[in-house]
């Protein structure tokens, strides 16, 4: 009896050791870099060219710019707003519009692309593509570009499963050319004849923007569900395989491949859209962290825990990074270093993504309420009533906020 309880006591004590042994493995193997603004942190180098501005179009893609750092300063919109108009989806709106022509350009979960006229607040045309959606379109030279995942039900786990990319005539609804791909919730990026989208079999793909036509490919272990962001002749994007990826933007070769930090259990995957600035690379992980790598690199700058899955995409803002977590705190980070600079906690999980407005922050929460808040101090400045995935886009002198299956628009109140 008494080696029997000996033998017990030496498993006991076994395995009270591989625990603790487990514990203190994880905490190190997950615990936050800091990072340094003399290490791959650039703010003095001229930035990327963006494109040759448009007439009429006024925010003309997912975050607004290629890089995807969702800073659209030169907007006329400030909060307080007073409530003009709302129009119903039918369905889930998980991403934010486009706005281009007069018109707002969005699709709802059951696969309905709108062109909806701003000032009659009338369906122009609409697009059935009978599919599951989540993603913002992009418009470009007269094109709206989509991506559309499988067709219903929409949790689907099957084998065989397909999508579709489709360019469409903005102005009549006339689909130009269509794509099958992997299922695609990856929001399209257009720039210079060229569109770049990521699909469920982990592939990236670069299309000519007029037919269609593959111009590369690039095979990653698992699917991209992020859109791709460009800086500086890349592309850069995540995948859930673990790992973010930037390949050379002409041709798709491989540049580098960084990934998630290691930890015993389930490692990060990446849902979120990178945002490019300052030579570095900030995107947020399903292990509850937002990272920063090196733009040219790929080294881990920076990773800063919130408690909570972080699929919003990071906004970039005077040396600043703006994230959500299911927490439900937005976090303003210091851009180079990852010190948390101050948070906001609002009333539900955050999903979706931050954009910065004309100096104003913006974030909605999966209870129904969209914030504006100082970006500086996180002082709040306005809320509304409204709001779950998407947050809020503008065209200069409206802003359309898009509640779970309506969106608003709104108009700054006059002051007197």
């Amino acid at each position: 009896m008494k080696k029997v309880l000996i033998g017990v006591a030496a498993v006991v004590l076994l395995v009270a050791a591989g625990l603790a042994a487990f514990v203190l493995y994880r905490n190190h193997q997950s615990q936050d870099v800091q990072g340094s603004s003399t290490e791959e942190f650039v703010t003095t180098t001229e930035p990327t060219p963006p494109p040759k501005p448009q007439p009429k179009i006024r925010w003309p893609m997912y975050r607004f710019d290629p890089s995807r750092e969702a800073n659209a300063e030169k907007m006329l919109v400030q909060p307080p707003y007073n409530h003009l108009w709302f129009f119903r989806a039918g369905s889930l709106l998980e991403f934010p519009p486009a706005a281009a022509y007069g018109r707002l350009y969005f699709a709802n979960a059951k696969g309905t692309l709108y062109a909806l006229e701003t000032k009659s607040v009338k369906v122009k045309w609409a697009y059935r593509a009978r599919r599951c959606t989540a993603s913002s379109p992009a418009v470009d030279n007269h094109t709206v570009y989509m991506t559309f995942m499988n067709k219903p039900p929409c949790n689907a786990t099957r084998s065989g499963l397909d999508g579709l990319v489709v360019a469409i005539n903005a102005d009549t609804g006339k689909v130009r050319w269509r794509l099958p791909t992997g299922p695609s919730e990856s929001s399209p990026l257009v720039l210079d004849g060229v569109v770049y989208v990521g699909d469920w079999t982990g592939r990236v793909y670069a299309l000519s923007a007029a037919s269609g036509a593959t111009r590369w490919t690039f095979q990653t272990g698992d699917k991209v569900k992020g859109a791709v962001a460009y800086a500086g002749g890349r592309v850069y994007f995540g995948s859930y395989d673990h790992h973010v990826y930037a390949l050379n933007a002409r041709t798709g070769k491989l540049l580098w491949k960084a990934s998630a930090q290691q930890r015993l259990g389930s490692r990060g995957t990446f849902y979120s859209t990178p945002a490019v600035a300052y030579n570095r690379v900030y995107i947020g992980s399903t292990d509850g962290k937002v990272y920063s790598f090196g733009a040219t690199s790929g080294k881990l700058r920076w990773s800063h825990g919130t408690g909570g899955y972080v699929y919003s995409s990071p906004a970039v803002y005077q040396e600043r990074v703006y994230a959500g977590s299911f927490t439900g705190d937005l976090y303003c980070f210091d851009a180079a270093t990852g010190d948390v600079l101050w948070k906001y906690r609002t009333n539900g999980p955050i999903s979706g993504s931050p954009v910065v407005i004309n100096h104003v922050v913006y974030v909605s929460s999966l209870k129904g309420r969209t914030y504006a808040l100082a970006p500086r101090t996180g002082k709040l400045l306005w809320s509304f009533r409204r709001g779950a995935y998407a947050a809020v886009i503008s065209d200069r002198r409206r802003l359309y906020l898009v509640g779970y299956s309506r969106i608003f628009a709104l108009a700054p109140r006059l002051r007197g």
